[in-house]
């Protein structure tokens, strides 16, 4: 690649000869130095846009506070379409457009380092969201069977906080194995995207390449899926979700065959399909198929005779998913078997940091983390206030307290490898998977050790959200943390003010779980989905209760994705296809098909690229939109609003095809709209 004949140097352009040569930093097209995304040479170096020698304007009341109102807005945001769809979409980049469109509307100078930051805050919002919402709304599902179940909102604000904090100080002995020493090793699809949109920031303030056209593409496409989603539904002018059983003939093939195809027409999951991508997408499609047009026939046909008389969908929820719990269980043991290595090597890393030594004193700000002592301090600190929560707030006997507290330090420390690794190779965190694990064993111990019944279920949701929140935040964190190095913020920085973060989004979670129950509830007509709180429900329910657990079930779905490792088939996304309705995975399938139409409907490499990239953009938007306006949504039935839809279900079901028509013809022309 060609070089540029400027040098970004504290976020401004300088001519080279005011500085020493061993400062330059020479830009490629991307505004990255040229070594960015590749491995270095056995004497090169990785020099950061901001450059590494120099103090950075990063922490100040701008960047503190617009961070911690992005962590409000996106985990109300994220915390609805979560328990929606079962999908958490990521935040980062959303954040990153709206803090490079707020500094270039402000006339802010050189702001990258302050939008870093806020990013960095702002990002605590989904990983804290998949943490919550992923086991604790299980606790209001089994509340409609066993009423003496109490959910308190300290239960669920502590568990996120706490896991979120173990989350952080896990990690940062792991930092520079995987952001430094694995340099060019690891993708990190979704820190290379978040790191691009924060250098066009720079570009804008320069005039260098002018791209402060992203910020209003993206309020534009989030006015279209906000408003799309709000419409449909507030007003259910088209059909939410349209399905082969609204037909007749459908209906036929259903009861025969047990037989349906069904899609959500919302904007927010064609936007996630088309950010998965078609590869990943379809892998979770064919799982679902697998459930849905393999499995569900078999056991309605040659089941017991009980099932030929349930609908598809009963047959999903009480058996054929079991399948899929299993899977995932196993795809998340063999990822800590794939991961040892890389635990060791980082224990090691860090453990020669704790001694100190040397070469150690002398790294530039760059690569400074909170002292492994305090780290140290912290963790043993962090581990007091879990034990203490868990004795006096969960099971009120100090030493099943401490059983469950010796579960969740081994699991959530083991698995910090395997989320961190996930996000680094793929950009998807698998900890719904690794919970699952989680809830199993633990149950398994708690029931041996006289902690079951409802006090049992308890306990082990609000432990499973303990070690989920951890797992997710150790996975989301090495993004933030890779964008530091690429662009040269201060690790330390990033790594203290990621607490003030995790404190507001777990406070703002915590209220926005509870508002949702009281307005749609997790169970019955028209409740949220929860897929994956649903999953943790009917695995511990009969655990706790001493009723018949499906083993077989739980096996056979490990004996697959044992299979699906060998023959090189990624297990844990096809195994998330199993357990999550087959409605909410056909749209995955569409928005990766629009992504990879996209990304090939030109000759010219170079226009399919810029084509791919305003896809992500405008996706990111529908994404945000959509999940946005679906809290106002939310608070509008709270308020009490009710509306009563038009037309008949035939008409509806028409109208959905031709709105979701409309809004993947949307997709497809403003993307190819790039040039």
């Amino acid at each position: 690649m060609t070089r540029r004949n400027f040098l970004l140097w504290g976020g401004t352009i300088v001519k080279p000869d005011i500085m020493k040569e061993e400062e330059k930093v020479y830009t490629t097209d991307t505004g990255l130095p040229e070594n960015a995304f590749r491995e270095l040479a056995a004497d090169e170096k990785y020099v950061p846009v901001m450059h590494p020698a120099h103090d950075q304007k990063e922490v100040t009341p701008y960047s503190v506070g617009m961070g911690l109102v992005m962590a409000i807005v996106f985990s109300a945001a994220a915390a609805y379409l979560g328990l929606k769809v079962g999908q958490v979409f990521e935040a980062a980049i959303p954040i990153a457009i709206i803090a490079v469109g707020l500094s270039n509307a402000l006339g802010k100078k050189n702001s990258l380092g302050q939008n870093v930051i806020i990013q960095s805050i702002g990002s605590c919002s989904g990983v804290i969201v998949a943490g919550a919402i992923f086991t604790l709304p299980a606790l209001y599902i089994l509340q409609g069977t066993y009423p003496d179940i109490v959910v308190d909102f300290y239960q669920i604000f502590l568990s996120s906080l706490l896991g979120g904090i173990l989350g952080i100080l896990f990690f940062i002995p792991f930092r520079k194995y995987f952001v430094k020493d694995m340099h060019g090793k690891y993708p990190f699809p979704e820190a290379t995207a978040t790191t691009q949109v924060l250098v066009s920031g720079i570009q804008s303030e320069t005039k260098a390449e002018g791209k402060s056209g992203q910020a209003k593409t993206l309020v534009i496409a989030s006015l279209i899926g906000g408003i799309y989603d709000y419409i449909v539904a507030t007003f259910g002018w088209w059909a939410e979700t349209v399905e082969s059983t609204a037909s007749t003939w459908g209906q036929t093939i259903a009861e025969k065959t047990k037989l349906v195809l069904s899609c959500n027409t919302g904007a927010a999951l064609l936007g996630l399909g088309y950010i998965v991508g078609l590869k990943y997408a379809f892998v979770i499609f064919a799982g679902s198929i697998f459930v849905w047009w393999i499995v569900i026939p078999l056991m309605g046909t040659y089941g017991a005779p009980e099932m030929a008389a349930m609908a598809p969908d009963a047959i999903f929820k009480d058996y054929a998913r079991m399948i899929g719990i299993g899977g995932i269980a196993m795809a998340g043991v063999i990822g800590i078997v794939k991961s040892w290595p890389i635990i060791c090597n980082a224990v090691g890393l860090a453990g020669r940091e704790f001694k100190g030594t040397k070469s150690d004193t002398k790294e530039m700000r760059w690569q400074m983390d909170i002292s492994m002592k305090k780290i140290v301090f912290f963790i043993a600190l962090a581990l007091v206030a879990v034990l203490i929560f868990f004795w006096f707030g969960v099971i009120h006997t100090f030493w099943q307290a401490l059983v469950a507290w010796l579960v969740v330090t081994l699991i959530a420390f083991l698995f910090t490898t395997v989320a961190a690794n996930a996000i680094a190779i793929v950009g998807s965190n698998p900890v719904s998977g690794m919970t699952l694990m989680t809830l199993i064993i633990a149950s398994a111990i708690f029931v041996a050790i006289g902690l079951n019944g409802t006090s049992g279920i308890v306990a082990s949701m609000v432990i499973g959200g303990v070690v989920c929140t951890a797992l997710s935040m150790a996975g989301g964190f090495v993004t933030d943390l890779k964008i530091g190095y690429w662009l040269g913020s201060t690790p330390r920085k990033q790594e203290s003010w990621k607490f003030l973060g995790t404190l507001v989004s777990a406070a703002t979670v915590g209220g926005v779980i509870i508002v949702l129950n009281k307005v749609y509830g997790f169970t019955g007509d028209n409740a949220l989905v929860a897929p994956q709180a649903n999953a943790m429900a009917k695995v511990i329910e009969p655990l706790m209760m001493g009723g018949e657990t499906p083993w077989i079930l739980y096996m056979v779905g490990a004996i697959l994705a044992l299979i699906l490792n060998w023959l090189g088939v990624p297990a844990l996304a096809f195994c998330l296809g199993m357990f999550i309705p087959l409605s909410l995975n056909t749209p995955m399938l569409v928005g990766g098909a629009v992504a990879y139409f996209v990304s090939n409907s030109s000759k010219d490499k170079k226009v399919n690229d810029a084509r791919r990239d305003r896809g992500t953009l405008l996706s990111s938007g529908l994404i945000a939109g959509g999940a946005l306006f679906g809290v106002f949504a939310a608070i509008t039935r709270f308020a009490g609003f009710e509306y009563v839809t038009p037309g008949s279900p035939e008409l509806t079901q028409i109208l959905g095809c031709v709105a979701y028509l409309l809004l993947i013809g949307y997709l497809i022309w403003d993307s190819k709209r790039a040039k």
